[in-house]
Formats: structure tokens, sequence, C-alpha cells
């Protein structure tokens, strides 16, 4: 058994900030602790100082066992690479160094047959493959593959990741870590683009699992469902909840009644050494016998100030989403026939202006396929898509309504336009959707999303939350007046998710989200499902079993 001890840990970015300090907390063998705290905190910075991706300040890290990692974007913004490379990421260390001279071995050896030492090189590279434990890995993917994919290993391993749905990524890479002989595993949000079926298989399988299980999670429910410890990273460090997250809300609020407190207990002693100070100071001056008295007080009230104050309760965020949106014509959404190939059969479908509509179903039905095509402008695109997106095969037809501007927030978070440039430069510059923002407004509209502080850094740097964040502030400066939301609550922590929910409510406009989360459906009216047997219905209540 495994397990994984932090003790005095502190790490800082390049500018001087320090990030947090003093992180300690041990992670048991056999137990399930979750990593909280709000975007940004430092929570992915944490989990790669843990795997080794990253080095610490100061402060030590140990484990024992295998140490299994999943990315938290696992697989995204990588739509070209084999499903097999990513395979080889999630093994084990020996694997992972052997398969890189195996493919190059076979690379060499395609086409003429390579030459007698290309040959050569080949059949050691597959004796090393058998010895570093390939082959039982690839059973283990084989297994995998047919309980994911529901084929064959070698019917798969050389398909396009942008060929599976992010829940099918992340269920292949969920399930090759928890099968795999790593007694360790650190999950940066595995139950990012899961639908609520798998997110109960996943909780299940955390459940069940002897492994060590390091997670990061906002889904609440996964949190009541899976964490014996809770760690939570606020104000530079951690402070561990031994109880479940059913207890969590409890414990913070005590222990921030417990700082307030101090901090009143330390003001009034503060108060009482300085008035202590004050009043020898005051007969020192007529009084040479009060000198030395004088003396003890002021060096016994430097020495109080020098310890400093205790801590102050964490400030909570204030994250204010100003969806504007504006008045279109009644109907917002038109769809007539509507087939998407090889996905669904047709089916016919009108938004009104105004409403929320939440489509749910399993992943790879097509979900994030029928936003992408009202992304687009339908049937009949828009005039310039900004993003380029994948056009959509499909029958039949889908219309927007009188002026419905569209506004699309990608599941995968991809954004080329986005790389290489500041979050100031892209408010700076603007584009043909959003005008450009002068260095005042650019500064303050960062500030209500909480992200003043990552103004200069580069939109790729940025936490999966982070990005999510600024993903909806575009959407408010594009003055989309249908918003089409593809899994907007995955990368949020609570605050953020929220105060999007509460954005929604303001919104002039209409409103169809993607979405697994089952606390954020509470905000819709109506529900959209898509079925595996390709069949598309509406029902009156979120329908979540329909594997």
């Amino acid at each position: 058994m495994g397990f994984v001890d932090l003790s005095g840990v502190r790490y800082g970015l390049s500018d001087g900030t320090t990030l947090f300090d003093d992180v300690s907390f041990r992670v048991g063998e056999g137990a399930k602790v979750a990593l909280i705290g709000a975007n940004g905190a430092g929570k992915t910075t944490l989990l790669n100082i843990v795997t080794g991706a990253l080095a610490p300040q100061a402060g030590t890290v140990s484990h024992s066992g295998g140490l299994g990692v999943m990315r938290q974007l696992v697989g995204m913004r990588e739509g070209e690479r084999a499903l097999r490379r990513l395979a080889v990421d999630l093994a084990p260390p020996p694997v992972r160094a052997v398969a890189a001279r195996l493919a190059k071995a076979e690379e060499r050896m395609s086409g003429t047959g390579g030459t007698e030492k290309d040959q050569l090189a080949y059949a050691q590279a597959l004796a090393d493959w058998g010895e570093a434990g390939g082959y039982e890995f690839d059973v283990l993917c084989d297994t995998v593959s047919v309980s994911i994919l529901g084929l064959p290993w070698e019917a798969v391993k050389d398909r396009p990741l942008r060929t599976l749905s992010g829940g099918e990524q992340k269920r292949f890479a969920l399930q090759l870590l928890l099968q795999g002989r790593d007694e360790v595993l650190v999950l940066d949000e595995p139950d990012n683009f899961l639908d609520v079926p798998a997110k109960r298989e996943l909780e299940q399988a955390i459940r069940d699992s002897d492994k060590s299980i390091l997670f990061v999670s906002h889904d609440r429910e996964v949190l009541a469902n899976t964490a014996s410890t809770i760690v939570t990273l606020e104000a530079g460090t951690t402070w561990t909840h031994g109880g479940g997250f059913a207890t969590w809300h409890s414990a913070r609020s005590h222990r921030h009644e417990r700082f307030e407190e101090l901090r009143r207990r330390w003001d009034e002693e503060h108060h009482k050494l300085r008035e202590l100070m004050l009043m020898y100071k005051n007969k020192a001056a007529y009084n040479a016998d009060m000198a030395s008295r004088y003396r003890a007080a002021q060096t016994r009230l430097r020495k109080f100030e020098e310890a400093g104050p205790p801590p102050a309760p964490p400030r909570d965020q204030d994250i204010r989403v100003k969806l504007e949106g504006g008045r279109t014509g009644k109907r917002a959404v038109i769809c007539e026939g509507l087939e998407l190939e090889d996905l669904t059969f047709p089916f016919d479908l009108e938004v009104w202006y105004g409403d929320r509509v939440a489509v749910l179903g399993a992943n790879g039905t097509g979900k994030s396929h029928f936003l992408r095509l009202l992304a687009q402008g339908g049937s009949e695109p828009l005039p310039a898509t900004r993003h380029r997106l994948e056009p959509v095969r499909h029958n039949g037809v889908a219309r927007l309504g009188a002026r419905v501007l569209p506004g699309h927030f990608s599941q995968t978070h991809e954004h080329p336009e986005f790389d290489g440039r500041t979050l100031r430069e892209i408010l700076w510059d603007g584009d043909e959707d959003r005008p450009s923002l002068d260095r005042s407004k650019a500064m303050s509209a960062l500030n209500r999303y909480e992200l003043t502080g990552q103004s200069e850094q580069d939109f790729k740097s940025l936490s999966g939350g982070q990005q999510a964040r600024f993903m909806v502030l575009m959407l408010e400066l594009s003055g989309a007046t249908c918003l089409l939301l593809d899994e907007p609550t995955d990368n949020l922590d609570l605050a953020s998710a929220e105060a999007l929910e509460q954005g929604l409510k303001a919104f002039d406009g209409t409103v169809l989200a993607v979405t697994h989360d089952r606390w954020f459906t509470r905000g819709f009216d109506r529900f959209v499902v898509f079925q595996n047997d390709g069949e598309v219905i509406e029902s009156d209540e979120p329908i979540w079993d329909v594997r």
C-alpha cells in the first residue's frame, strides 16, 4: 500500500509572490483525500509538486508505491494524438521509457523493413517491452478499451483523440489508472466531462479501490460520496478536515470564527499593551524611577507586534458576472427534422426567447455536436465564425431566430486565437465580436472575475477554472443573445459556479447548456435528452440514467 506525505511545502511564482507556504498533510494507506480550493489557489501546482513535475522551494514530499497521475485536461487540446500515446502517458515509468524506444524502432522498421541493425534494435526493444511489463499493459488497455469503447485495443489504439468525446477520454484514463499497478493515484478533477451515470461509477470505483487516492474536484456530490478527508487550500496554506464533505462547511465556519476570536483577543491585548506603554511614558517624563518600566513596556509591545497578529479568515471571492444579452425574435432556435449523422434520429425542437434549456444525456450521444452546430449559425452558417469550429454533418434544418447572436462556451477550452497572448492583450485587441478595451476597462473587467492578478499571463497558463471564468467574460463582452454552454461548471469552483448561475438568472436572452452537474441543472426549466438509442426527447424533469 502506498502513501503521500507533505511537510512544510512552499512554492512561489516567478514574480516573487508566494503561492502557498507551510503546506503539510498526509494521504494515508488506502485513504481517499480530496483537495479543494478556489480557482487559481494553486491546487494543480500542488499536485504537480506531489507528482514531481515541479520542485518545491521549501519543504519535503515523500511517497511510496507507484504513482499514477491524471492531469486536469487529460487528452484535451491534443486532438490529433493517437489513443495509444495517451495510454502510454498513463503507464508506469518503466513501460513509458521502453514504449518510446519501441515506437522509434517500429518507425525505422516500417516500409522497407529496416537494416539489420534496425531489426536487432527492434528485437531488443520487444524484449525490453516484455521485461518492463508492456504485454501486461497491452492486456490492461484491451480490457479497458472493450469496457469503455466496446472495441478491442488493436481496433482503437491509433484513433485520434478528437474522435472520442471528452467523457470517453476521461473514462478510459480513469479505468486504466484504477485497474493499473500504481498504489497511489493523483487525479486532477477526474469527474470533469463525465455524465451522471459515469460519475456514479467513478464514485463507486474510488470507494471500492484499495489504492491511496488524492484528487481535486468541485462537484459537491462527488466530494460527498467519496472523500473521507478534505484538505482545503486557501489563504496561501492548507488545513485538513478529518471528516467528510457533509461536515466541511460547518468545520470551515467554526475555523473562521476561531480566527476572528483570536484576532479580537489580539487587538484587545495590543490595545492594552499600547495603553500601558503610553502610561509609563507619561509617568517617566516627570519621574525617573519609571524609565525602566517604560523601556520594559516598549520592549514587550515591540515583541508582541513583531510576532504579528493571528491570520485573518480567508477573503471570500467576489465574482460578478454581467451577462446582458438582448431581445430577439420569439423563436430563438428552430430545428426541423434535424438529424446529426451517425448520432441521432431526426427530431424537431423549438426554443423560445428567454428559455433555459438543459441538454442532457450520456457522453457520445451528440450533445456537444448539437451546440457546435448552433454556434456556427445552424444549417446556414454565419458569415464569420471566429473559432472556425469543425463542421457538424447533419440532415434537416437548424436555424437561429431573428437577432439571435450565438455565444459558444467550449467544453475543452480550445481557443487557438488566444495562443501566445496575455489576458490584457486579448481584451486590448478585441475582435470582430468584441470591442477593444482600454487598460482601465480591461482591468475592471478582469477584477470582476477575480483575474486581475493573471492579466499578464498567457491564456494557456491559467488553471482550468480561471480559463473557464475568462471564457464567460468573453461571452459577456461579445453581446451574445443566445448562450450555448458546453459543460460550463466543470472547472469552476463553488463560488464561481454560483456567480455564473446568478449571471444566467439576470441574462436577457436564451440559454442552452450541456451539463452533467446535478446542482447546476436546478436553474433550468426545460430538459432536452439525447438518448443512447439516437432518439432526442423533451422531459419535464432531468433524466440522468439514459445509458
